[in-house]
């Protein structure tokens, strides 16, 4: 018997036409992305991943990280790194990162009190990390006072919106790898990354040697949702116990793994990060003619980080929503997202002169 028409006492709390540049997080589902959730909805599937969608998630998965690549989908980045960087490391394991690295300075210490993993930051001038830096702490394995050096994370691309080249990020792996220790990479933005560099994304992941892969999805257009992609089965092998135990085994897993879909089995994904990227250009390009606004670090991807007077940031936060980096300095980060349009950087642009001009 069909079922009646679905009814909800929902109502709309926000104008959808309100964009800001806080966040690529702010931003809805791509509506791909929520077609592709409807398509899955109905009916029964087997819970916990043995579900169908899961199942062919790991093709094509395949198509973009090679054959030995294997999905976890998780709920969240932060629970996508944890659980990542459980598997690569034991419990008395360090993990080499930037101390720019969201690891370290946003995750409210759940890699340290979660997988009580000690994190051992590097300064870096632009959040990249390399191996003579990875030296600074890479070292001390047959010291018992010391957290020992198991797993270098980096991301891609970094916290301060910088991309790694594939080269860089192989001759980090080697370097890694040569010390005996394993190679993480926070991708939370990595579909961003791969469109600055014009290359696929596995390019920069299993073709130089990367261990495992925290990848995103909600940054780039999904409701919900990240996957641990591990690209060296030797470290996967209890991967499934360790995303339980995580509390990131999702139960109606189907539901995160037909968005991913809908994102990797064509170029949604590519078509998202690119439009994202391309807005950030535009931004800084906008802002780089006003007198008394310096941008930070070279705009690689969808961040744009700038200095001005920090009266005008308060100012202009009354119009469009966006973060502080670093408050003492006037240091601000601008995000854009999919939809973001060349109307909603524009009208950014002219506000700021008009507060830069009071």
């Amino acid at each position: 018997m069909p079922s009646a028409p679905a009814r909800t006492d929902a109502r709309r709390h926000h104008d959808p036409s309100v964009r800001g540049f806080a966040s690529d997080n702010y931003a809805g589902a791509h509506p791909e992305v929520l077609a592709a959730l409807a398509l899955a909805n109905g009916g029964h599937q087997i819970s916990y991943g043995e579900d169908e969608y899961t199942e062919h998630l790991q093709r094509v998965m395949h198509s973009h990280f090679g054959p030995t690549a294997e999905a976890f989908p998780v709920f969240n980045g932060t629970g996508a790194n944890v659980t990542a960087l459980q598997a690569l490391a034991d419990r008395w394991g360090a993990v080499v990162c930037a101390e720019s690295a969201h690891i370290n300075v946003d995750e409210g210490g759940a890699p340290e009190r979660m997988a009580g993993l000690k994190l051992l930051t590097v300064p870096t001038p632009d959040g990249k990390l390399t191996p003579e830096l990875i030296d600074r702490q890479a070292f001390g394995w047959d010291d018992e006072h010391r957290a020992m050096p198991q797993v270098v994370s980096i991301a891609q691309n970094t916290e301060l919106g910088t991309v790694y080249t594939p080269d860089e990020i192989r001759a980090i792996v080697e370097h890694a790898h040569g010390l005996g220790m394993k190679v993480h990479v926070d991708g939370a933005r990595l579909a961003n990354a791969a469109a600055s560099l014009n290359v696929p994304m596995r390019a920069f992941t299993n073709a130089v040697g990367v261990d495992v892969v925290t990848l995103g999805g909600t940054k780039n257009g999904l409701l919900f949702g990240e996957a641990v992609v591990v690209l060296n089965p030797e470290v996967g092998r209890h991967m499934k116990h360790i995303r339980k135990m995580s509390m990131q085994l999702a139960s109606k897993m189907r539901f995160v793994s037909v968005q991913f879909e809908a994102l990797l089995a064509k170029d949604l994904w590519l078509r998202s990060a690119r439009h994202a990227n391309a807005m950030a250009q535009r931004l800084a390009d906008g802002v780089r003619s006003v007198d008394g606004v310096e941008i930070l670090y070279p705009v690689q991807a969808n961040a744009v980080f700038a200095r001005l007077p920090y009266e005008v940031s308060l100012r202009l936060q009354k119009r469009f929503r966006f973060y502080f980096w670093n408050e003492a300095a006037g240091d601000v980060r601008w995000m854009c997202s999919f939809d973001t349009t060349e109307d909603d950087v524009d009208a950014f642009v002219q506000a700021l002169k008009e507060e830069m001009a009071q």
